[in-house]
């Protein structure tokens, strides 16, 4: 049975809080490949779609709904709080994700952990939507999200490489770690990365590897990875395709969850401070502007808080 996966990225342009891409495997039937590869809207529908048509940084419970109904599927245990669902389905241990932070900062992003906001019908919805997927030939079997934090951000600006270039990376990272899961080749679809149409030049962990070009077009970049499979860069995957869906549902509900940290930390020292989405609008602007005091008093470094702006060229 081939092996496809859906990659996505949420949280490429903010001003604030990580930068969150996520990957789903499935395990297709025959019959599914061949649906797939010929229209695979068709398995979509009003719970699966582009998240952000579905999830809102004021409205996350579907997200949440469909992140804790993939970490039943994997573990067949259902998480207690959100620090489950985020350590289930983050690629790197907790360990590893704090290693940038120093000791009197960690808490500003990881401390608070609010409740759940999805209800128990919310999330057997959810449970019943990954079956109806099965019982079409396409089994979910794994979820993973690489998190590049703020400070991991502005590092590797420092050292020339943009956003865009930590997206990349992070898409590579997953998709070889979904390569390992499946144990063979597999066709990974993932969300095209800002405006690149050639990417092997700009591959990481994937560079040294034997390559076929496919197609360099606007819409779509394709490529045959030697012991990896198809690599495909789509615009607009996220709203034709269920597994990048699924893969941004639930990418945008860990970076609500994530952001959301921030602002109750700050919250602590001044509650009336906004309810920061940490995007470029008047509300996160005023949220920077009320935390500054804090912050400092804290000594907490801007590089550790605030995007830094720059143009450099990804690598």
């Amino acid at each position: 049975m081939p092996w496809r996966i859906g990659v996505d990225e949420n949280g490429l342009g903010p001003q604030l809080g990580p930068l969150v891409v996520t990957a789903v495997l499935a395990r297709l039937s025959d019959a599914a490949a061949h649906r797939m590869n010929q229209d695979p809207s068709l398995l979509m529908h009003e719970r699966l779609a582009d998240s952000k048509q579905l999830v809102a940084h004021d409205d996350i419970a579907l997200g949440e709904a469909w992140a804790r109904a993939m970490v039943y599927k994997m573990t067949r245990r259902r998480p207690s709080c959100r620090s489950d669902v985020l350590d289930a389905l983050a690629l790197r241990s907790r360990s590893e994700l704090r290693r940038l932070c120093p000791p009197h900062v960690e808490p500003q992003c990881w401390a608070q952990v609010l409740p759940f906001v999805a209800s128990q019908p919310d999330v057997e919805r959810a449970e019943q939507d990954l079956a109806a997927l099965g019982s079409a030939g396409v089994d979910v079997v794994w979820a993973r999200s690489e998190i590049a934090c703020t400070r991991r951000l502005n590092d590797a600006l420092a050292a020339g490489r943009s956003r865009l270039a930590v997206d990349l990376m992070a898409m590579e990272e997953l998709v070889l770690a979904a390569r390992d899961h499946a144990g063979e080749d597999l066709l990974a679809v993932c969300g095209k990365v800002g405006g690149m149409r050639s990417y092997p030049s700009r591959f990481g962990p994937m560079n040294g590897r034997l390559y076929a070009t496919l197609t360099e077009q606007a819409a779509i970049s394709s490529y045959r990875v030697a012991g990896v499979g198809e690599l495909r860069f789509v615009r607009d995957a996220d709203a034709t395709d269920p597994l990048v869906a699924l893969a941004s549902l639930i990418g945008k509900y860990l970076r609500e969850d994530l952001m959301s940290r921030v602002v109750e930390h700050y919250r602590i020292h001044d509650p009336a401070l906004p309810s920061a989405s940490g995007y470029h609008d008047p509300v996160t602007d005023r949220f920077v502007k009320g935390t500054a005091q804090h912050r400092r008093a804290l000594a907490v470094p801007d590089t550790c808080f605030l995007r830094e702006r720059g143009a450099r060229a990804a690598r």
